[in-house]
């Protein structure tokens, strides 16, 4: 069965080989770079493809000027529509009622549930979240947002308790130390990874987003950062030792620049990073230029 695993990782773009500025340059990455023959996740290493693993540098801009932004973005990644394009700006955070009408128009989830193809968003929130929606104090983003668009309920403790969603810090280990959830799972990097494969069973599309890095980026955090992408390295390596391939495409993503320049807060107009990997990526690499992109692909894929 064909299944698509989409790892998001919010603000990571392509930057300078320059250590001191980008933390993608400066972490060890044996697993990310070892997908791309241990090529620098780095502009210069440009489009590149071994037959297996594959680095795209991917229009965020979409031919918009000014810096991207999460919202518009990420409703591109999950609906195929040019959403900059539409409102004519990029526009971000969270999704005004033109991106919600976007996603309400053309949610990737919506799409695949539809057609028999189940979908599900694995990140699990906790209880003061809800709290903050209902009390207006925040809206959704625009991922979660596309899954409600889909059919999906959130999903909450109940969900990590059980072993079928993952927190956005991949262990959990934030929740059982920051938020006093003690009863839910304790997993390493490399159990989350072999987790998410665990979770994806009943599926054909899973998505999983990591927000800490745009957060890391905007506190231009460096050792934060650098120690964060070793994180993702780890978590990929478990992911990559329990899963099938033969039948399985993974991406790893983001919505916009952000987190490789350190020297500056704010987005960056650099191209996205976006890395595949496992079934049919060499057919599929080609077709992949912007983030707007990704939900034909996949579509064409899960044999849609």
């Amino acid at each position: 069965m064909r299944r698509v695993l989409f790892l998001f990782l919010d603000g990571v773009g392509l930057g300078s080989d320059d250590p001191t500025v980008n933390p993608v340059a400066a972490a060890e990455l044996p697993t990310l770079r070892g997908l791309i023959d241990g090529k620098p996740l780095t502009a210069s290493t440009g489009r590149y493809s071994n037959g297996r693993g594959h680095l795209i540098p991917t229009d965020a801009r979409l031919g918009v000027p000014g810096q991207p932004q999460s919202a518009t973005g990420q409703a591109a990644i999950l609906t195929g529509v040019n959403a900059p394009a539409r409102l004519g700006e990029h526009y971000g955070p969270r999704p005004d009622q033109r991106v919600r009408d976007i996603l309400d128009e053309a949610s990737l989830f919506a799409r695949l549930n539809q057609a028999g193809l189940p979908s599900y968003f694995c990140n699990a929130y906790p209880q003061g979240y809800f709290d903050r929606i209902k009390q207006g104090k925040r809206g959704l983003s625009a991922v979660p947002y596309a899954a409600t668009v889909g059919g999906q309920a959130l999903l909450t403790a109940d969900a990590m308790r059980a072993g079928t969603a993952l927190s956005a810090n991949f262990t959990g280990e934030g929740w059982r130390t920051q938020l006093g959830y003690t009863d839910i799972p304790d997993y390493t990097l490399e159990e989350a990874g072999a987790r998410w494969w665990e979770i994806a069973q009943p599926y054909r599309f899973v998505f999983f987003e990591h927000w800490l890095t745009d957060r890391l980026g905007h506190y231009r955090d460096m050792a934060g950062a650098v120690k964060n992408f070793q994180r993702i390295d780890r978590f990929v390596a478990g992911l990559l030792a329990a899963a099938d391939w033969e039948n399985t495409l993974l991406i790893i993503s983001s919505d916009h620049g952000n987190i490789e320049d350190c020297t500056v807060r704010l987005h960056t107009e650099n191209p996205a990073l976006t890395l595949l990997y496992g079934a049919q990526s060499s057919r599929i690499a080609p077709r992949i230029r912007g983030l707007d992109d990704f939900a034909s692909v996949i579509e064409n894929f899960l044999q849609l």
